[in-house]
């Protein structure tokens, strides 16, 4: 419900969050929005050429990494005709791999740190 309210009212947000992500913390959430808001602002025509293969180079990359089939259709024409859709979908796989959106990479990291560490029994073992 999130991903889908702030997907329709601000589109960049929802990329910045995915690309961080998916890119390992190399670009930033903020970064990323940035360079989602400045692609929309390109002329019509050539907008329609350069968007869908940017969400769409993100969409291979999660399927790549999370070995996800390219159904029901290439990659950039599910960008290009479907955008809000695509964005969703990505918010959503990235949320059921376990991700916590608004945390970023970083905070994604220091809760599986944190979850991997193995608490130590105080007083450590004893000889009977």
């Amino acid at each position: 419900m999130f991903a889908s309210c702030v997907t329709c009212y601000a589109p960049c947000v929802t990329f910045g969050r995915i690309a961080e992500i998916v890119d390992k913390g190399e670009t930033s959430c903020c970064k990323a929005g940035v360079i989602f808001i400045l692609i929309n602002l390109i002329p019509c025509g050539l907008h329609l050429l350069v968007d869908p293969c940017c969400l769409g180079s993100y969409r291979t990359k999660l399927r790549q990494q999370y070995s996800l089939p390219e159904a029901p259709c290439n990659d950039c024409l599910i960008s290009c005709f479907r955008e809000p859709c695509a964005l969703c979908q990505h918010y959503r796989e990235l949320k059921n791999q376990g991700f916590d959106m608004s945390a970023g990479w970083e905070g994604n990291l220091t809760k599986k740190r944190e979850e991997m560490t193995v608490p130590v029994a105080e007083g450590g073992m004893t000889k009977r």
